[in-house]
């Protein structure tokens, strides 16, 4: 039996071609995962960027520009210029997620729990994609934003967790605390889901509707979901304080108190700006930080999450065990 011409492997699975051909070293693999987490982030703050400067129609159709363009006119002016530069940034996170793709698969030995983990990446970021086109052609719709969000939001938890697993083994997951603990911090990531949807419908009923024509804007007051977001702040800050403490009285590893230490700094951080922009009228550059500190904050929430549990890298190419804190990992 003749072998396929290598043209035609590379056509028919480039990725098994690539793998063949290149090895990358384990850091090169966390450097992927990495850019991937930092361009999920960055797509969340350049598209806030969009929104705070009324640029959410520069460009009125999807997925070209105009009828007529694929890119913005010069008739369209500076929000045309805003709203294709966010389109062109998806590109360049597709490029940052695909290399991911390639550098996980190419590792030796190959770990298909990180694969899994990038095609998720990269579905995440086509669905928001095409639900960025459906907001775009319903006039901004408020809803629509606000699922632009939390699937942003979801790709971030997706990127985070990828670039934890970069680090590890593909060992059953074992517990560095009492079970407790690890249910503590389930509250604490269901709380800061609540704060985060919270914090959608404050944006889907405040000032700043995206463009500067007349919006859709969620029927409520904005002041009294400023309210109940203001809650749900104070409630995850309690709950991270609190495992802060219990970190320190169970004698969790160095590393584990130290990402809840982070948590708490980004959860003060960020009261600070919400509290300011509150009181000054939502200035365009405060609320820009605060969508900046969101992601932070989920983050940070993810690592001292992530942190609570270990797969020793000593056995990577053991078979991957059930996570007790993701199972789907």
């Amino acid at each position: 039996m003749h072998k396929a011409a290598p043209t035609i492997v590379a056509v028919l699975n480039p990725f098994a071609y690539i793998a063949d051909r290149w090895t990358p070293s384990p850091r090169t693999v966390r450097r992927a995962a990495f850019a991937a987490l930092l361009m999920s982030v960055a797509i969340v703050v350049t598209g806030g960027a969009v929104r705070l400067t009324g640029s959410g129609l520069g460009c009125d159709t999807w997925p070209k520009c105009t009828d007529d363009s694929l890119i913005a006119t010069q008739a369209q002016g500076f929000h045309g210029a805003v709203e294709f530069g966010n389109r062109m940034l998806t590109y360049v996170l597709c490029a940052a997620v695909g290399w991911y793709i390639v550098a996980a698969r190419s590792a030796k030995p190959w770990r298909h729990a990180l694969t899994r983990l990038g095609w998720t990446q990269f579905a995440l970021v086509v669905c928001n994609a095409v639900l960025g086109g459906i907001t775009v052609m319903t006039g901004l719709n408020p809803y629509s934003v606000a699922g632009h969000f939390l699937l942003a939001t979801t790709l971030i938890a997706v990127t985070t967790i990828s670039w934890q697993r970069t680090a590890e083994g593909d060992t059953a997951a074992r517990p560095r605390v009492p079970g407790p603990v690890r249910k503590l911090s389930w509250a604490l990531i269901a709380t800061t889901l609540v704060l985060i949807a919270a914090g959608t419908v404050v944006t889907g009923s405040g000032p700043h509707a995206g463009d500067s024509s007349e919006i859709e804007r969620m029927p409520f007051d904005w002041a009294a979901t400023a309210h109940v977001h203001a809650v749900a702040a104070w409630v995850v800050c309690a709950l991270a304080v609190a495992m802060w403490l219990v970190l320190r009285v169970v004698d969790a590893p160095a590393d584990t108190r130290a990402r809840a230490r982070d948590l708490l700094v980004v959860l003060l951080a960020q009261g600070a700006i919400g509290y300011v922009q509150f009181f000054t009228e939502l200035p365009e550059l405060l609320v820009a930080a605060h969508m900046l500190g969101s992601c932070l904050v989920w983050i940070a929430v993810l690592r001292v999450a992530l942190g609570l549990r270990e797969r020793p890298a000593a056995r990577a190419d053991a078979p991957a065990g059930a996570d007790p804190l993701l199972s789907t990992v």
